[in-house]
């Protein structure tokens, strides 16, 4: 028979932007990648832990592809444990592009919620959002692509959490607030396990009971796309919505050319002539 006990689904991203986390093991030898993804294997066992009908997917966000670490993919049927599926699923760390595809990593999210949606047996309800840990800075590049997953788990009732490593990010503050989630900036990276359970473990419903970290202040400013500045004023293009800090005639990203408007020349008034 059908369950009629709602199903918790979280799917956990991790930024594995190699660059960075090259130059966080020379700042800090003590916090590799290898910490990290231990750090969430703990999180993601406590979470299949609390129910048995709890599910769970890991994605591991690289600088030109993602990846789904958990459930495996030569496993589809999510037999095989998380500690298995993290310890095996590892992703190659080179490549040309120093941008973290964290856009297409939550893309990727929302397609899986999706199916897993779909498959329901009758009478079961799947209560899905989605953690981030990054790592790397944001990339201005993305800011569409990533707007449009912000509004589209928005729309599907999809909270986004966001746990931060290191420098701030203005998409995920955004991303945080309007879907309803959680936005924190750690000051330990060697304590990370202890704030995935303490934050981001509980679900939506458990959080109003317990004392959190105080929210973020949000900043909305957007990146303009010719110098990934954030902005207030700016320039934007009427075809694709590309924002830029300057003028230009011609839309770098579409190549659309924009029909300048010139001011119009006043003419004076002729003077009439009067006879002596």
């Amino acid at each position: 028979m059908a369950s009629e006990e709602e199903i918790s689904l979280l799917v956990i991203v991790v930024d594995v932007n190699p660059i960075w986390w090259g130059q966080q093991a020379q700042r800090e030898p003590q916090f590799t990648l290898s910490n990290c993804m231990d750090a969430v294997m703990v999180m993601a066992n406590a979470h299949v832990a609390m129910s048995r009908i709890n599910k769970l997917a890991v994605i591991a966000s690289h600088c030109k592809d993602s990846h789904f670490l958990y459930p495996s993919q030569s496993q589809p049927g999510g037999d095989s444990t998380v500690d298995d599926a993290c310890s095996s699923g590892e992703v190659e760390v080179t490549g040309g592009s120093t941008d973290t595809m964290l856009a297409g990593s939550l893309a990727k999210a929302l397609c899986y919620i999706n199916r897993v949606s779909k498959e329901l047996e009758v009478g079961q309800e799947v209560k899905s959002r989605i953690l981030v840990i990054k790592a790397a800075d944001d990339c201005a590049l993305q800011y569409m692509n990533f707007m449009n997953v912000i509004f589209a788990a928005q729309k599907q009732s999809i909270l986004i959490d966001a746990c931060v490593l290191e420098s701030d990010s203005g998409l995920l503050q955004q991303a945080c607030d309007i879907t309803g989630g959680l936005y924190l900036k750690i000051p330990q990276k060697a304590a990370l396990a202890q704030y995935l359970l303490w934050v981001f473990l509980p679900d939506g419903e458990q959080r109003s009971q317990l004392l959190l970290p105080p929210p973020a202040h949000v900043d909305y400013r957007a990146a303009c796309f010719c110098h990934r500045n954030l902005i207030q004023i700016g320039y934007v293009c009427s075809v694709c919505l590309s924002i830029f800090c300057n003028f230009s005639p011609i839309c770098t990203t579409c190549e659309t050319a924009f029909k300048i408007q010139l001011p119009q020349m006043v003419k004076g008034k002729k003077k009439k002539f009067k006879p002596s």
